[in-house]
């Protein structure tokens, strides 16, 4: 026999606040079916060979002391690692970098680009080189062509037609510029810390306190950081808007 269904159940207490679900322990791998990109694999190694070989000539080709303290060298050497590894996982199938780290790396090696051909290549700015730093010639026009040029336009072209969008969010702009403030504090110590009369004391004329002074250096620097603040802007809404080229998973909108 079985026990009679009791009349009146009593009612089950209220839960206190919604459920949360538990993080399962089975890895996106099980779902979705990871894909080799041998393409793009060799298009990013090619990318970090030409931004190794460009840093590497103007290490060669001049006082490494002095070249290591350029931002486009820096930026370049960034751009060959991280192209370098995002390479490896793209061939491998692994999980692609961060978009943080891919977004700062870009707008690095975008910045430096400009610079230069805005103003410091543009006989109209008042920050134009002179002699040899305007027109290089043999192999160190070479890498100056390449590390100035080619390599922000390859990681352009990565980006927009071998990554997937909607990754770079509005709070990596800010933290993007991290790094270039660090720069520029870098770039002051090490012109105190130089003789008077030093041969590129200051490695950029918009950064020279011994010819404008600390008011209009600091003021050319906080135009600068604007822009590049204004560019990152730019960067995460143009990745937000572009079409998908490949294959993922979709997203709209903008995270913060």
């Amino acid at each position: 026999m079985t026990a009679p269904i009791p009349r009146d159940i009593p009612d089950l207490p209220a839960i206190p606040r919604k459920p949360v679900l538990l993080p399962s322990p089975v890895p996106a791998t099980a779902v979705v079916t990871p894909v080799r990109r041998p393409a793009a694999a060799a298009y990013r190694l090619l990318i970090a060979l030409a931004a190794a070989a460009g840093v590497t000539l103007e290490l060669l080709l001049d006082d490494p002391s002095r070249v290591a303290g350029y931002f486009a060298i820096q930026a370049n050497a960034l751009l060959a690692v991280v192209m370098l590894f995002s390479a490896r996982r793209a061939w491998t199938a692994a999980r692609p970098l961060p978009g943080s780290l891919l977004g700062a790396t870009l707008l690095y090696v975008v910045v430096a680009a400009l610079v230069h051909h805005l103003l410091l290549a543009n006989e109209a700015s008042p920050f134009s080189l002179t002699g040899e730093a305007a027109a290089p010639a043999g192999w160190q026009a070479l890498a100056h062509h390449t590390l100035h040029t080619v390599t922000p336009i390859a990681a352009v072209l990565d980006w927009l037609l071998l990554t997937s969008p909607g990754r770079l969010r509005l709070r990596h702009a800010p933290a993007w510029l991290l790094y270039p403030l660090a720069y520029l504090a870098f770039s002051l110590t090490r012109g105190e810390l130089l003789l008077p009369g030093t041969t590129d004391r200051y490695l950029y004329p918009f950064l020279d306190v011994g010819q404008d002074g600390y008011k209009h250096v600091l003021g050319n620097a906080l135009l600068l950081g604007l822009a590049m603040y204004a560019l990152a802007l730019l960067l995460v809404g143009l990745d937000h808007a572009r079409p998908a080229l490949m294959r993922h998973r979709g997203k709209t909108g903008f995270r913060l």
